[in-house]
């Protein structure tokens, strides 16, 4: 893995650098339909400047290694500085086989200091479990490095029934609060690590 060490921290008066992933590289996905949805509400918001990582767009190898190669420095050349430079996180996520894509996993390994002492917020589609159980043990991955995942999740049961053929929700009013919700939670823990960094180091 890439030996990064954390960049400056930003000051409080700076807009919160919030990096969206877009967690699924399968062919035909849905992910784009919930993604441009989602940006469009971050788009609304003055206390968020919002990156697009695609990850449909980079192709990190599944073989991790402290020393990579030429090709795995392109494809993480193309990611690394983008979640360092990050305050916050949104990972949208569908769920395969009650899990998350293994495109999200080979991210997360890739890379440690990115993560610490960041909030991690969810945006999770599916079938009738609208992606939480994929939420629910990304969880657990992100609390191994240091980040604080946010409690309230944005989720879409059977999620091909849930847009229209114009890609905007059939109940835009339950969706907006949620991802209201949850960006709230976000900002404010974005904007007390981010403070908190800026008086002492975070100690992994």
């Amino acid at each position: 893995m890439p030996d990064v060490t954390p960049g400056p921290v930003g000051t409080a008066t700076e807009p919160l650098k919030l990096a969206v992933i877009l967690g699924s590289n399968r062919e035909g996905r849905f992910g784009p339909v919930v993604s441009d949805w989602f940006l469009s509400r971050t788009a609304a918001r003055a206390d968020f400047t919002t990156d697009l990582i695609d990850l449909a767009e980079t192709d990190l190898p599944s073989a991790l290694s402290f020393s990579p190669g030429p090709r795995a420095r392109a494809e993480l050349a193309k990611v690394t500085s983008r979640l360092a430079a990050a305050d916050a996180f949104v990972v949208l996520t569908p769920e395969y086989n009650h899990s998350f894509p293994a495109v999200i996993k080979s991210l997360i390994d890739w890379h440690f200091y990115e993560w610490q002492a960041k909030p991690v917020g969810f945006v999770s589609y599916g079938g009738i479990s609208g992606g939480l159980r994929a939420v629910e043990q990304l969880r657990q991955v992100f609390a191994e490095l240091h980040a604080v995942t946010v409690r309230d999740t944005v989720s879409f049961h059977r999620a091909g029934e849930r847009f229209d053929d114009q890609g905007r929700p059939e109940d835009p009013v339950g969706c907006d609060t949620a991802a209201r919700t949850m960006l709230d939670q976000l900002a404010w823990w974005a904007l007390a690590l981010r403070d908190a960094k800026s008086v002492r180091p975070y100690a992994a």
